[in-house]
């Protein structure tokens, strides 16, 4: 696993397609122990990507250091930019998209619902078309809710769904999850500096498109 940043106090790193989030074998923790070359070295995570979504991760090595970020991103003070790739092309070229969403546990799947329930939530995101040719748009999406599967199922809801979605899309695309995280910014836990990483997709389908 590749780090872009190590210090005392945290790890910014690339989570791979395929890694879970938290403490298991395989997973982005002990990528990052294996990464450091110390089998024991305490790693801790403050926030999640799906399995199946890649990009930037910030992991904490202190307990300070993770309760601080996790303070920060209950205040939304963190900020978190993805990019995506959807099927067809939003009617708007920026948008926030509100929706309440149903997490159903056993489908292991979202549901955008019409009203408040018990165990609903609200979920809210902006975007912004980057790239289209009309058959595929790239869009950038900021967070400011981080619900289970939110950016899939909000975008599949519309007829939007991402490519390479094997969960919230019918389409056979052949290809991971176009769903990447661009972008993380947050106060460093115990200096308080502004740190600002982003990093691009790989270069292949369908980021190539564009």
């Amino acid at each position: 696993m590749e780090l872009i940043y190590v210090d005392d106090h945290i790890i910014v790193c690339v989570k791979p397609a395929g890694a879970l989030s938290t403490d298991e074998p395989g997973g982005v923790l002990e990528l990052a122990r294996q990464a450091l070359g110390n089998e024991k070295a305490q790693v801790r995570t403050v926030h999640r990507l799906d399995r199946v979504v890649a990009g930037l991760m910030v992991l904490a090595r202190t307990e300070a250091a993770a309760s601080e970020l996790s303070r920060q991103i209950r205040d939304r003070e963190f900020d978190k930019e993805y990019v995506a790739v959807v099927h067809g092309r939003p009617e708007k070229d920026a948008d926030t998209l509100r929706d309440l969403l149903l997490r159903d546990k056993r489908e292991c799947k979202t549901y955008v619902v019409p009203e408040m329930a018990k165990g609903v939530q609200e979920a809210i995101l902006d975007y912004r078309i980057q790239a289209s040719n009309g058959e595929l748009t790239r869009v950038s999406i900021r967070l400011h809710t981080g619900r289970t599967h939110q950016i899939r199922c909000q975008f599949s809801s519309r007829n939007l769904p991402l490519v390479g979605d094997r969960k919230y899309s019918l389409n056979q695309d052949g290809c991971d999850i176009a769903l990447w995280s661009h972008r993380i910014a947050f106060a460093h836990p115990a200096t308080g500096k502004p740190m600002d990483f982003r990093l691009e997709p790989p270069a292949v389908y369908p980021w190539n498109v564009f």
